[in-house]
């Protein structure tokens, strides 16, 4: 876990900010700036300053932290349950992708700042369920990864 924590907390937004805002993802709908706003939006549910209900059935929370826990990442065109994020990608709400990349920087730094001023504090992951901090960043770390991947940065 400290391997992913330092990527997080070192490495992420640099590569973010070094790569071509051109560049096309090698799959899926979203566009760069897209992704880095919806990566965004995922640091404010660990935070809670967004909350969605959870929508996977209790029975399957334990396979679905298994997986959360284990080294496999993301399939590609793995997507979030539609009633969270819908069939198509949001448009961006920020005006440059600069603004949007600024955002996404203060996130992931609100979000090291949330867990080490609320100690052993939890929030609930729509698919995952409860997480605490350490979970987070395992799930953070899938996250970022996968669309890294998808973008051809990682």
């Amino acid at each position: 876990m400290q391997e992913q924590l330092r990527f997080l907390k070192e490495q992420y937004i640099p590569l973010i900010r070094h790569a071509d805002v051109n560049i096309q993802p090698k799959w899926g709908k979203m566009n760069f700036q897209q992704m880095i706003e919806h990566v965004s939006a995922f640091f404010k549910v660990s935070t809670k300053k967004m909350h969605f209900d959870l929508v996977s059935p209790p029975e399957h929370l334990p396979k679905l932290k298994e997986f959360l826990m284990s080294d496999k990442p993301f399939r590609e065109n793995t997507k979030a349950p539609l009633t969270i994020i819908g069939e198509e990608p949001f448009p961006v709400h920020y005006a440059t992708i600069e603004l949007a990349m600024d955002k996404l920087e203060s996130e992931v730094n609100h979000f090291f700042d949330y867990f080490s001023e609320h100690n052993g504090v939890t929030s609930v992951h729509p698919v995952f369920g409860e997480l605490n901090f350490d979970e987070w960043v395992r799930l953070h770390y899938k996250h970022v990864t996968h669309h890294l991947r998808q973008f051809g940065l990682f």
